[in-house]
């Protein structure tokens, strides 16, 4: 059976940015709703890395306010998909931007973020989260 990768990699990515899409506008449901059991979960502003659904949730739920996103930039987005068509790990920069008190758009974050997805019973499930600010270290180090 051949897999076909650029449906694969395609699909993932529009599922990745109508969850993004959702979050933007104050619905943080379409991420959590689609997170695997087993989810493995890093967010920048904890030391320690989140695993299973329901204590991902808890975490997201406790931080999580509208952000108000007006837009955001998909920059560089990069999918790789495994041999047997059920395993893709998307990896991609992601500016967003809000609007300021002048209702001008202004950049809010800039983002590193992977996702692993998984084909699980017909339906790709994020199995592994990576969220990191694009800037986090002031100098170049390699450990």
């Amino acid at each position: 059976m051949s897999v076909d990768k650029a449906a694969i990699s395609k699909t993932v990515l529009e599922l990745e940015k109508y969850f993004n899409e959702r979050w933007s506008a104050g619905d943080n449901r379409g991420y959590l709703g689609n997170y695997a059991g087993e989810i493995s979960y890093f967010d920048p502003s904890l030391k320690d890395m989140i695993v299973g659904r329901d204590e991902v949730i808890a975490h997201i739920d406790s931080i999580y306010s509208n952000p108000h996103i007006v837009r955001s930039e998909y920059l560089n987005p990069v999918v790789h998909v495994s041999d047997g068509g059920d395993f893709a790990v998307l990896a991609y920069n992601l500016d967003t931007y809000v609007l300021d008190d002048d209702g001008m758009e202004r950049k809010l974050r800039a983002w590193n973020a992977t996702e692993a997805y998984r084909l699980i019973d017909g339906a790709w499930q994020i199995v592994h989260s990576n969220w990191a600010f694009t800037r986090t270290a002031m100098e170049a180090i390699a450990s």
